[in-house]
């Protein structure tokens, strides 16, 4: 296998990704980052997930090529990719009257093998991943007892017993309330922090913006923009974007940009002068 030097670890090149006949990413090309939080951004249907699909080679590319460390994502073996590479999909079902400590032990299959079976250090680092969420005293509960935010927490632990030094993660906040996103990317935040290179799909503009060190912006398939929360979250690319009229002010916490989408009603409820 003929290895080239990466520009960065995870990048794509001129992909084409298609379900069926319909094309929904185009020539598109990214490099991910490495040691970053990068955040994708952009309108339902644009494209987001199926590409963090195809960087995680859950989806082929009809065109183009993902590479991993200079190499196609295709020569690579699965249980490769995944000692590489863990990505959470956007709420994941975890099996019936299972517990915590279980559901995270799944993280170590990429490592099994007919002549390894599971070990200590299998062990240790079940007990790593779950203490770093936050979830070691909760080892031995059922995972369906968890709040939604324990339970993002669990399975985060899971692509962390994979030992990856990519996460890619699909909406990780879906479904849960203001305090559990928080808690959740505030981790996200942390792993970032520890050297690990995060891709997050998010909806929230204002939550994208305070945590990612890099925004990609999506339409219809191909990348309008990239860059710092600064570079990305402006009023002309958010109306470009988002079909959004917004004011970007300071967030008065972080110094990042803050949306605040303009009140549509205001026009329609001014007088009517015949």
């Amino acid at each position: 296998m003929t290895t080239a030097t990466p520009v960065s670890r995870l990048q794509a090149e001129k992909i084409e990704l298609r379900y069926a006949d319909r094309t929904i990413v185009d020539e598109l090309s990214l490099e991910i980052p490495d040691g970053g939080f990068t955040v994708v951004v952009g309108p339902n249907g644009c494209g987001k997930s199926t590409l963090l699909r195809a960087l995680g080679r859950m989806l082929a590319p009809r065109s183009g090529r993902v590479l991993l460390d200079g190499n196609d994502i295709r020569s690579y073996r699965t249980k490769e990719v995944a000692r590489r590479i863990a990505l959470l999909p956007q709420s994941p079902l975890s099996p019936g009257a299972i517990t915590v400590a279980d559901l995270v032990a799944r993280g170590r299959y990429p490592y099994q093998s007919m002549l390894r079976q599971w070990s200590p250090e299998d062990e240790r680092v079940v007990a790593e991943a779950l203490a770093e969420v936050g979830m070691r005293n909760a080892a031995d509960q059922l995972v369906d007892e968890l709040s939604g935010g324990q339970r993002q927490r669990v399975w985060i632990a899971m692509t962390l017993a994979q030992r990856t030094p990519v996460l890619l993660l699909d909406e990780p906040t879906t479904f849960l309330d203001i305090a559990h996103q928080i808690e959740v990317l505030d981790l996200c935040s942390q792993l970032h922090q520890s050297g690990r290179t995060l891709v997050a799909v998010l909806h929230d503009l204002n939550l994208a913006a305070r945590y990612a060190t890099h925004v990609v912006a999506m339409r219809s398939g191909k990348i309008v923009m990239q860059g710092s929360a600064s570079d990305v979250f402006t009023p002309e690319l958010l109306r470009e974007v988002f079909d959004l009229e917004a004011l970007v002010l300071e967030d008065p916490e972080t110094g990042r940009p803050l949306v605040v989408p303009r009140d549509r009603r205001t026009a329609s409820q001014l007088p009517v002068h015949n």
